[in-house]
């Protein structure tokens, strides 16, 4: 079966379980590996995710973090929810 790309919802799931993984704070470099996305992509992922305050970047040590939002981790939990509901019907 052919690699499917990502669909947009699974990109920003992607990116929020990533900083889940890493304990709910990642520096933006490690998230960019993590979530295979380009510079310029997770940019434009992380001001859409911030504006939906389901993530938010803090400053700590002159490192800047990016940290997970309660806001995250129920989108991560409805997502879940979503694909297990998907697949129970085998689509």
């Amino acid at each position: 079966m052919p690699q499917q790309r990502r669909s947009r919802i699974d990109i920003i799931n992607d990116i929020l379980e990533a900083i889940q993984r890493k304990g709910g704070k990642i520096k933006p470099t490690h998230l960019m590996y993590k979530a295979n996305l380009s510079h310029k992509l997770m940019t434009s992922y992380l001001e859409e995710l911030m504006s939906k305050e389901l993530v938010q970047e803090i400053s700590e040590k002159q490192y800047r973090y990016l940290i997970i939002t309660d806001e995250g981790y129920k989108f991560i939990e409805k997502f879940k929810q979503m694909k297990e509901f998907k697949e129970s019907f085998g689509l």
